[in-house]
């Protein structure tokens, strides 16, 4: 899979997209057909069975029929879908050009609206989500869908409170899967995980019959226990998903983290090597490479680390924003760049922005400046096992004793093996 990892251009992923699908400029409308339940579902945002074939499918229809704006809505979807199944970001430059293709030919169609805004989300472009689902909603104000756009989007830019009304409209119009997900996640956010757990299980029950969404939920149940310190709980979850969707490259990721902590390094590593391998996604690599630096690997864990900057050229390549996931990641292994992440907290004046830029900051030396950043991530009352250890982190460079204790002993009393990397220092911290 590491090996499909080849730059190229996003002008060239288009006109590769446009041959593709060949003679567009040539043939007359639609044809008068319902539309494929298959590609109905990529609004889910989860794959509906064999991606690749429907894609095929919807390029020999707009071959004959190249005015057809919903197919091309719905190849933009599907395109989609299959970055998010290969890991490859070029997809989403794709998906981009077939998006605007449709809008070209009807320029308020819902769908490709939509589809702009989900892209946006994916590449990290969160003013240009919220934009675009505004403008979906403006289309059709009683689309539930549309509302898990903006508040997603609302969320990434720090604004909680309208992030959280959208998702209570989107439950309203349609209570379904995504929309008790996202009611799960703003509970977590808040700190009530008990909470969170009760609506991913609604959202279990919406997913019956759908194997990718049933993986995906079971999967973010095993992270909820995962959050609180349930080992036990959060492997049932994560081998359920797993016999859901074998191979669930999300579950096998987390997976690993169970048997690092339960003791199992060499299948913690194996795990982990499986999900990178089969979608290189930069938080896979940089795990794997973590583990096996704990596992005194030392060369295997830099070459993992090397592997992280050829994928994050791939995503800037193809659109995707990583400055904040490259600034998490600099600070973590000893090269923190204060201004990087002050760029990242600027476009994602989020809590998760406000705490790289506090992390950044005290790896930095800059305890000072660290301090109200990494105070404001915590101002929802979320109880994140690593936004709490940067608390205590802070608090010991400042030499505030006591605060170090308090944060660290915080972390580890929700999840004592929080962190590869960072769990055996805040235990140092607790009982210093």
């Amino acid at each position: 899979m590491r090996s499909r990892l080849l730059i190229a251009g996003a002008a060239a992923a288009l006109a590769a997209a446009a041959l593709g699908l060949g003679g567009i400029l040539r043939g007359g409308g639609a044809p008068a057909v319902a539309p494929r339940p298959a590609a109905q579902g990529l609004a889910s945002g989860f794959g509906a069975g064999d991606t690749a074939g429907l894609v095929r499918t919807l390029q020999a229809e707009l071959r004959r029929y190249p005015r057809n704006a919903k197919d091309w809505g719905y190849l933009g979807l599907a395109y989609q879908q299959r970055a998010r199944e290969s890991g490859d970001p070029s997809w989403y430059t794709k998906s981009d050009g077939a998006l605007h293709r449709a809008l070209a030919l009807k320029p308020d169609d819902l769908l490709a609206v939509g589809g702009l805004g989900s892209l946006a989300l994916s590449r990290h472009r969160f003013a240009d989500a919220l934009r675009l689902g505004e403008r979906a909603r403006a289309i059709s104000p009683t689309t539930a869908r549309t509302y898990g756009v903006v508040g997603d989007a609302l969320v990434e830019l720090g604004r909680y409170r309208q992030a959280f009304a959208a998702f209570d409209r989107m439950a309203a119009l349609k209570p379904s899967l995504a929309a008790y997900a996202r009611v799960s996640y703003a509970r977590e956010l808040k700190g009530n995980l008990g909470g969170a757990q009760a609506a991913m299980k609604l959202a279990l029950d919406a997913s019956i019959g759908q194997p990718e969404a049933r993986a995906w939920t079971l999967w973010q149940l095993g992270r909820l226990r995962w959050a609180v310190g349930d080992l036990r709980g959060a492997r049932a979850e994560y081998e359920a998903s797993l016999r859901t969707f074998p191979g669930y490259v999300y579950a096998l990721d987390s997976l690993a983290q169970v048997e690092w902590a339960q003791g199992r390094p060499a299948n913690a590593i194996a795990l982990e090597r499986r999900a990178a391998d089969a979608i290189p996604l930069p938080q896979f690599v940089a795990a794997l490479g973590d583990l096996e630096a704990a596992a005194g690997e030392a060369k295997a864990a830099r070459d993992e680390y090397a592997l992280i900057g050829v994928i994050q050229r791939l995503l800037r390549a193809n659109g995707v924003k990583t400055d904040l996931e490259t600034a998490l990641f600099e600070a973590d292994h000893g090269r923190p760049q204060v201004g990087l992440a002050r760029l990242a907290q600027r476009e994602r004046p989020s809590i998760d922005g406000d705490d790289v830029l506090a992390w950044t900051l005290a790896r930095s030396g800059r305890c000072a400046e660290a301090l109200p950043w990494s105070e404001r991530a915590l101002r929802l009352g979320t109880r994140d096992t690593l936004k709490l250890f940067h608390r205590a982190f802070v608090a010991a460079c400042l030499g505030d004793t006591r605060g170090a204790r308090l944060y660290a002993g915080r972390a580890l009393a929700l999840n004592p093996h929080f962190s590869i990397r960072w769990a055996p220092v805040a235990r140092k911290e607790a009982s210093s």
